[in-house]
């Protein structure tokens, strides 16, 4: 029998051998270049779909807090009497300027900032987010002008059968740098709300404000630092967190090179006003009347102590004493040189000051102040009164 011709000799034969494994190997790796390449392409549409996501979870959220206090959020329209130099002398005109304010009560109480409505105001108007204009506006009381707290208080007398939604508190000492926030107004006097959003940059922060024509300078104390866009015609609109709760109220914007900073008044400093708003109808500033220096390394090191937070209740160079007489603090018994470290407890701090403290207390309420002096420590219990200047 004829042996079978062979089509390949032997070298041909591992050839043969040789590109079969090749090609089959070329095969494998293809496919399993394409099972990882299908698994990473997979993957990275599978991230770009959650980051999708989040997006827009975050744009729902914002959406749906603008909404919910949107409703809460006022223009206020004012019209006052300014000073202009001309060539003949100085005259008097009026002058118009627009802000926004916060509903914080049924019966219409609004709060913005005192330099909305400042003493020269001739007009105050209201604007619901709506469009319904209420012109009939009281002005219930504002800080004065060198107080830290840049805040007035206002009465919607005439609502118009307009049932107004109240806005939400929240607790501003819980809030984190970091946390997201959403800060709604009025921007650029347009009567229409505006939304921007951001994250709280730091706390605790004191600023020497002044306004667009550098005519005036105050100090800011204790203000949350924001990168939330806070535009001309904010002032005096909310600040929110991600529970649509107000957790301050928009004062200032820096200017010049830096973008996007602003400055927000814890709502828990304004806590003892508003009380007193509610319970009062008028604007009542607690105070124990101490003149203090709010302790930090430098401080403690330049007055030789050893306590480095707090505060200090300095000797004054010029002469005035540090204690105001008949203040709560002087029957009281507090001395020059004792250091307040806590208000009912809490720690006196970088985030919380003596000043911010008792700002969330109402005149009238009763505190316990832990002091050390001469090195000892001690408790001293006081009743906050209106101050003077209230």
């Amino acid at each position: 029998m004829k042996k079978p011709i062979s089509l390949f000799s032997g070298t041909d034969t591992k050839k043969f051998a040789t590109v079969a494994l090749m090609l089959l190997s070329s095969i494998s790796a293809g496919y399993v270049g394409g099972y990882f390449g299908s698994k990473s392409m997979n993957g990275s549409n599978q991230s770009v779909q959650v980051a999708r996501q989040e997006i827009d979870n975050e744009s729902n959220l914002i959406t749906q807090i603008a909404k919910d206090v949107g409703p809460s959020v006022v223009s206020i329209n004012v019209v006052s009497q300014g000073n202009q130099q001309t060539f003949f002398g100085t005259r008097t005109i009026q002058q118009e300027s627009a802000g926004t304010g916060v509903i914080i009560d049924k019966s219409g109480i609004v709060i913005t900032n005192r330099h909305v409505v400042p003493k020269q105001s001739k007009s105050v108007s209201i604007t619901l987010s709506d469009g319904t204009e209420l012109k009939d506006v009281e002005v219930i009381g504002r800080t004065n002008d060198n107080d830290s707290l840049d805040i007035a208080f206002l009465k919607i007398k005439d609502t118009k059968g307009k049932d107004l939604k109240v806005a939400k508190i929240g607790d501003s000492s819980k809030v984190q740098v970091g946390d997201k926030v959403i800060a709604i107004g009025n921007a650029l006097g347009q009567f229409q709300n505006t939304v921007t959003s951001g994250i709280i940059s730091g706390y605790g922060r004191d600023i020497q404000a002044g306004d667009e024509s550098g005519s005036g300078s105050e100090t800011l104390q204790n203000l949350f630092q924001t990168d939330t866009a806070i535009n001309q015609g904010n002032s005096g609109g909310p600040l929110v967190n991600t529970k649509g709760e107000i957790i301050g109220i928009n004062t200032a914007v820096a200017t010049g090179s830096a973008e996007n900073i602003g400055f927000a008044i814890p709502i828990g400093d304004i806590q003892g006003l508003i009380t007193s708003v509610l319970r009062e109808g008028k604007l009542l500033r607690p105070y124990i009347g101490v003149r203090y220096v709010s302790l930090t390394d430098d401080y403690a090191y330049q007055y030789n102590l050893n306590v480095k937070r707090g505060a200090y209740i300095a000797p004054n160079p010029d002469g005035d004493l540090p204690i105001v007489a008949g203040s709560p603090a002087e029957k009281a018994g507090l001395k020059e040189k004792d250091i307040i470290t806590k208000v009912d407890g809490i720690e006196i701090d970088d985030k919380h000051s003596l000043t911010s403290l008792i700002n969330r207390k109402a005149v009238g309420d009763k505190v316990t102040l832990t002091i050390v002096r001469d090195g000892k420590t001690m408790e001293v219990h006081l009743q906050l009164e209106a101050s003077p200047a209230s």
